[in-house]
């Protein structure tokens, strides 16, 4: 018998990119690409969809900027002029530089996966600098807002269920308490959150699907207890620990709601957003000593210079005491 073609499964998956601007060949090996990113690469969803985004732009402006479909051949003699060309004209549409160095990673990405399925090596894309980008630090808040946000008698006066107060309560204190993202707090399993006096630790599952360990704070650990004795909805050990209204899945948009109000009633700025608690959390810890690797494994980050920008808070805040205590200043 003769054997079947194989076919990789994660290919299956991803559906077909259609292309007007390009030719059939283009549109398969765009799809075969994503396929390869998602299986092998594992990277997120919205990555994905950024990646892939970008790469479509581009190939519309280059059929608009050749006058012709894109094919593979063509695509592999890339100049560079085109490749600056197209950033400039993203630049003219007020296209932030980040967006612009994604843009040239997932360029980059496509025309390396070429080259492996020898298909071309589009040389242009490696001679092209990346755009700066300014470093914006992050606006932690202060060490008293950012408890008062996971106190839930500040939420007595709202007219709401008392478990959405200690449901609230709970997940601002994990924010906080562990430096969580909001994706990781709320994609917790009530299994993977030990009683109060039964553990210290929680197994996060972070970016790129990555497993980490985070020590969690007895008091914190009681609110959620607390949350949980109050919630009329049943919280089983595969389920979510954090659930909405109706019994689902906790949605990000309702935390990031919560916060606005809290903005509001405790007098805080437009940055005070469910991150920051997590930028707090960092910049609290290096100010008290905290030894900067161990930061960068608490939240999860692949990289040192990630966490590096805590330095430059803390730098500022050395100059304000500097300044506001020298005897001469």
């Amino acid at each position: 018998m003769a054997k079947a073609a194989k076919t990789a499964p994660t290919e299956a998956k991803q559906p077909p990119i259609e292309l007007i601007c390009a030719d059939a060949d283009v549109s398969l090996q765009m799809t075969r690409w994503l396929s390869h990113l998602r299986a092998e690469r594992r990277l997120s969803p919205k990555t994905l969809e950024a990646y892939a985004r970008d790469v479509r732009q581009f190939m519309v402006f280059l059929a608009d900027h050749w006058g012709g479909l894109v094919t593979l051949p063509r695509f592999a003699k890339l100049a560079a002029n085109d490749v600056r060309a197209f950033m400039a004209a993203r630049r003219g549409d007020d296209i932030a530089g980040r967006s612009l160095m994604r843009a040239l990673a997932g360029l980059r990405s496509f025309a390396r996966f070429l080259e492996r399925e020898g298909l071309g090596s589009v040389g242009a894309l490696s001679s092209i600098r990346a755009p700066k980008i300014g470093k914006s630090l992050p606006k932690p808040l202060q060490m008293a807002s950012a408890k008062r946000l996971a106190d839930a008698d500040e939420r007595a006066g709202e007219n709401r269920d008392p478990w959405i107060w200690a449901r609230d309560a709970a997940v601002m204190a994990l924010l906080y308490g562990s430096g969580l993202r909001i994706s990781e707090a709320l994609g917790l399993k009530r299994r993977d959150v030990p009683a109060p006096g039964k553990g210290d630790v929680l197994i996060v599952n972070g970016k790129g699907n990555k497993t980490r360990m985070v020590p969690v704070l007895h008091n914190v650990l009681e609110l959620i207890a607390e949350y949980a004795t109050i919630c009329p909805h049943p919280l089983p050990a595969e389920g979510p620990m954090f659930v909405g209204a109706r019994g689902g899945p906790l949605s990000p948009r309702i935390i990031q709601l919560t916060m606005e109000r809290m903005r509001g009633a405790l007098g805080l700025p437009d940055s005070a957003t469910p991150h920051a608690l997590r930028h707090s959390f960092a910049t609290h810890l290096l100010s008290r000593g905290g030894d900067l690797r161990a930061i960068q494994e608490l939240l999860g980050h692949a990289s040192l210079s990630t966490t590096q920008i805590y330095t430059g808070i803390d730098t500022e805040r050395l100059f304000e005491v500097y300044k506001t205590a020298h005897p001469r200043a």
